[in-house]
């Protein structure tokens, strides 16, 4: 298929139901798949949930996989330049044409589940993105299939899946609009993947989402691996290109691993990792020379990601609160940077003030975009007013694109002498428009050849209208709130 096909295919993909709304139930899944011959059996499956980390985790559980001999399949969400980096196989982007192929094979069962409008609507771009997800694994064949999930987890759509091992990274606010205004609702949601055939691997919690999360093990009746007692992260030091760390296994203490990332959270997310992979493998003790490589072979990018010296750039996807924090700590850790250069843009439905209030200690200046394209992006003269809070009219500015900011960043930086640096961060879609910039030819840092497309569509004035629409929220259980202690 020519490039200007995958294109107008990529278009229209991305013209349906968008993913940050919700549509209600898991039926039209459930109908792509049937009709398919439900691929999403073909193979088992560790899925992963939680607000923050879920994506770096679910990336380190598929290099330890490959580590240890496997074939993997890794689904997860959102994309920072294509649309392929969401299905990989073996660590890489599937290609073009395989991307193309999936579609013309799964398209007529779309269809047909499109004109049954079940609940009202046609299959959204996230549900079918998951179906081609799992026709990819089964048609490839994988050996498992590491699924992360794209937003809560009882109604996501990769909930079709009954995991081997669910895993549940820390859970913190987001998304309150649809999962819940409290920390206890937003764990209900997200433990809504723990099932009776499953093994649950939880990280360490704050009490009121420990409490829910513990509740959902003990109805499904299942004993959970719980960060703490059963792993975790024993000590780390900073080493070149990232960090060397040592954690608790289920064959005891390890060290002297090396990591290629910053910050305790992506430490702390690599313990929960291995405890995913050796509770996947029964329980059994992994050898240690897979952990060592599987970690050391990790790559995740925008997580701190360095994509450029004098100056130093550094790119993140964080955009709320929690995930600020951790980068933040993780970045004043491991570099040197002053003054610190801010590039910042942020979606309308975010805790934005939280952000930049995380940010204000170490960030000296920021420039302030916006994503013009996207109806859901904050206007920059908004971004701008809540930032007055934090930064003076001397330490703040605007601009009104990604790349004029990118600019404009750099230029500070380079007048400020030799130790400033940048860093972009805010919301991911900015990270993503940043990296495509300043890393033309990189896609997962990977060469995706001749073919690769970066896809930027125009929005029609239906598809903004209907991204501007109500969320459609389902009907959500109650979980039981409560003050247990976390572990």
């Amino acid at each position: 298929m020519r490039a200007t096909d995958h294109r107008t295919l990529v278009e229209g993909l991305q013209a349906r139901w968008p993913e940050h709304r919700i549509g209600p139930g898991l039926d039209r899944e459930r109908a792509i798949l049937d009709l398919l011959g439900n691929p999403e059996r073909a193979y088992p499956v560790i899925q992963v949930a939680g607000t923050n980390g879920k994506g770096s985790t679910a990336v380190m559980i598929d290099s330890l996989l490959r580590a240890a001999g496997l074939r993997v399949g890794r689904y997860t969400s959102p994309h920072l330049v294509d649309l392929r980096e969401r299905i990989c196989i073996d660590g890489e982007p599937i290609g073009v044409e395989r991307f193309d192929e999936i579609w013309e094979q799964i398209a007529p069962m779309v269809r047909m589940v499109d004109e049954q409008h079940i609940d009202g609507i046609e299959p959204t771009f996230f549900e079918v993105m998951t179906a081609m997800a799992f026709a990819t694994f089964a048609d490839t064949p994988v050996d498992v299939a590491v699924v992360e999930v794209g937003l809560g987890g009882r109604w996501d759509a990769t909930n079709v899946v009954d995991a081997q091992v669910a895993v549940v990274a820390p859970v913190a606010m987001d998304h309150m609009h649809i999962l819940g205004d409290t920390l206890a609702k937003i764990a209900g949601e997200k433990a809504g993947i723990i099932k009776p055939v499953s093994s649950a691997v939880i990280a360490g919690q704050k009490p009121e989402a420990a409490q829910v999360l513990l509740a959902q093990c003990a109805d499904v009746g299942v004993k959970p691996i719980l960060e703490g007692p059963d792993f975790g992260l024993l000590d780390r030091r900073g080493a070149v290109g990232g960090q060397v760390i040592r954690i608790q296994t289920a064959g005891g203490p390890l060290g002297e691993l090396f990591l290629p990332l910053f910050g305790e959270h992506m430490a702390r997310n690599a313990a929960l990792a291995v405890a995913a992979v050796e509770t996947f493998m029964g329980g059994k003790p992994l050898n240690p020379e897979i952990i060592e490589q599987g970690l050391a072979d990790v790559v995740a990018p925008a997580r701190l990601e360095v994509v450029r010296r004098t100056p130093t750039i550094v790119l993140d996807t964080f955009h709320n609160p929690h995930g600020a924090h951790s980068a933040m700590a993780g970045l004043t850790e491991a570099f040197d940077l002053n003054p610190l250069v801010a590039v910042v843009a942020a979606m309308r439905d975010k805790d934005v003030d939280g952000v930049l209030s995380e940010m204000s200690e170490a960030v000296g200046r920021v420039v302030l975009t916006t994503m013009p394209e996207l109806p859901r992006a904050l206007p920059v003269a908004e971004l701008d007013e809540i930032a007055s809070k934090y930064w003076d009219a001397d330490h703040r500015m605007t601009c009104p694109t990604v790349s004029q900011a990118l600019e404009e960043a750099v230029r500070i930086a380079d007048m400020s002498g030799p130790g400033a640096g940048v860093l972009v961060g805010g919301s991911a879609v900015l990270a993503g428009q940043a990296r495509a910039i300043l890393v033309p030819d990189g896609i997962n840092h990977v060469h995706a050849g001749p073919q690769a497309v970066v896809e930027t569509p125009q929005l029609s004035e239906e598809q903004i209208a209907a991204m501007e629409g109500e969320v459609l929220e389902p009907v959500e259980e109650d979980p039981t709130d409560g003050d247990e202690e976390s572990w």
